[in-house]
């Protein structure tokens, strides 16, 4: 058996010797000189910067010169460089199709849609993104794989909705229910689970955290485009609401919520979750509640009417739309009144037009807040709240959002100053010179 033991430490050594080659090889550098830096927590940039990216991380930021041989130079000529923009509220699969088209589209057709559509996204200079709905698990791995390009994602997978929640997009004669029917198409593929009572929404939860989710989106009121239940109502049962959540904890991350109006809220946050998304109707007493607690605000800067307003198939959908909107002045004025962390995000649907202005509804944001105030939220803040997710965050070789030593180089070249004009990201096609994610350059347009 002598033989056998040698054939055997020849294959070890050259199954060894190409692995230990990748270890020892050195890692990709690009050096950006000459920049002004936003790092995306201080107002004030670095002003004449030096940032080395080694690999897939910011190695080094610094006002001396760096050197870095064998290092890819970009000079910045005195651009602003900033974190990737960062997306709260999104959905990959969901944005680009009319809903009618998406309820009925074959689930391939959709993957290759919706990763197509990524690609477009990262050039805007969304880096990354949390996901809110949909089974978006396969053009992450794709994308996480380097086979097509995109944003990291954060998957929320399958929302769980309640019989009549804003998740139960089944036919208007698909209820009663028949317990030996199979499950509707938007179930079978992942994109929502209706469950109803304590024993069915634990299982759920926990199919959904299987699937690897990263937290958990739970239908807690009234939404737009589902027609079977009005802005008013509540989802869920307390104890049903409490179920999930405990679900989510003992997986250690959290639960998000749809909610609208300030009773869902109230139940919800009573319930454990820590980040409500849209909450258009939040009432003085619970935005100091949620301030209180740490409970994040995830907002979107929509419209009622004009060329940036969502349209919808559906007049009932249009109808809930406008009751919302009319909510978000208040909404805004509470949650700074009483500094409740607030999060941005798009929620842009079924329009692909309107989802090719995601840098436009982030400069929307100057209607309330600074240049300053919006870049943060977009970039630290909206890291922080994706950093919830602990050890289900998918990204932890270092932090997102900021530029610092250490942290991901996810980074935006900017021809000009965001911080004193935001409307420079609603247009990255002409104003983003250089776009980088995870060390690797997606744009680069400086000759």
């Amino acid at each position: 058996m002598k033989w056998l033991k040698t054939l055997l430490a020849i294959l070890a050594l050259v199954i060894a010797v190409p692995a230990l080659a990748q270890e020892s090889a050195p890692r990709p550098k690009t050096l950006f000189i000459n920049v002004n830096v936003f790092d995306g927590v201080n107002e004030k940039r670095i002003m004449n910067a030096n940032v080395l990216v080694e690999g897939n991380l910011i190695k080094e930021v610094s006002t001396a010169k760096i050197d870095a041989a064998g290092a890819t130079v970009i000079d910045g000529g005195g651009r602003t460089l900033m974190p990737g923009l960062i997306d709260a509220h999104w959905h990959t699969m969901f944005n680009f199709w009319p809903v009618s088209k998406v309820l009925g589209s074959n689930f391939g057709a959709l993957n290759i849609a919706a990763a197509k559509h990524s690609g477009e996204q990262l050039l805007r200079g969304f880096t990354t993104v949390r996901d809110v709905g949909g089974n978006v698990y396969g053009v992450k791995m794709t994308i996480d794989m380097g086979l097509v390009d995109g944003p990291r994602i954060y998957p929320s997978g399958p929302y769980i909705s309640q019989t009549s929640g804003h998740g139960d997009f089944r036919g208007p004669n698909d209820v009663p229910e028949n317990p030996a029917t199979p499950l509707d198409y938007f179930q079978r593929v992942g994109h929502t689970l209706i469950a109803d009572g304590v024993p069915e929404v634990i299982k759920r939860s926990r199919e959904i955290l299987r699937m690897g989710s990263t937290q958990i989106k739970a239908m807690a009121g009234g939404g737009v485009t589902s027609l079977y239940d009005p802005l008013d109502v509540t989802e869920y049962l307390f104890e049903e609401a409490k179920a999930i959540v405990d679900v989510a904890k003992t997986w250690n991350t959290y639960v998000t919520i749809h909610a609208n109006t300030d009773a869902a809220i109230r139940m919800w946050i009573d319930a454990g979750a820590l980040s409500v998304e849209h909450g258009f109707f939040i009432e003085e007493d619970t935005a100091k509640l949620m301030a209180e607690k740490g409970i994040w605000w995830s907002m979107q800067p929509m419209e009622a009417h004009g060329e940036d307003a969502f349209q919808f198939e559906s007049p009932i959908s249009t109808a809930k739309y406008e009751a919302l909107i009319a909510g978000l002045e208040k909404a805004v004025a509470l949650t700074k009144k009483y500094k409740v962390k607030t999060a941005f995000g798009t929620d842009l649907l079924f329009d692909p037009e309107l989802a090719a202005k995601e840098g436009k509804f982030l400069a929307k944001l100057k209607k309330w807040y600074s240049p300053y105030e919006a870049l943060k939220m977009a970039t630290s803040d909206n890291a922080e709240l994706l950093a919830l997710s602990g050890p289900r965050n998918p990204y932890q070789d270092g932090p997102l959002g900021v530029v610092k030593e250490g942290a991901y180089a996810d980074l935006i070249l900017v021809d000009g100053n965001p911080l004193e004009d935001l409307d420079l990201v609603a247009d990255p096609g002409k104003n983003f010179a250089v776009i980088m994610k995870d060390g690797k350059i997606y744009k680069n347009a400086i000759k």
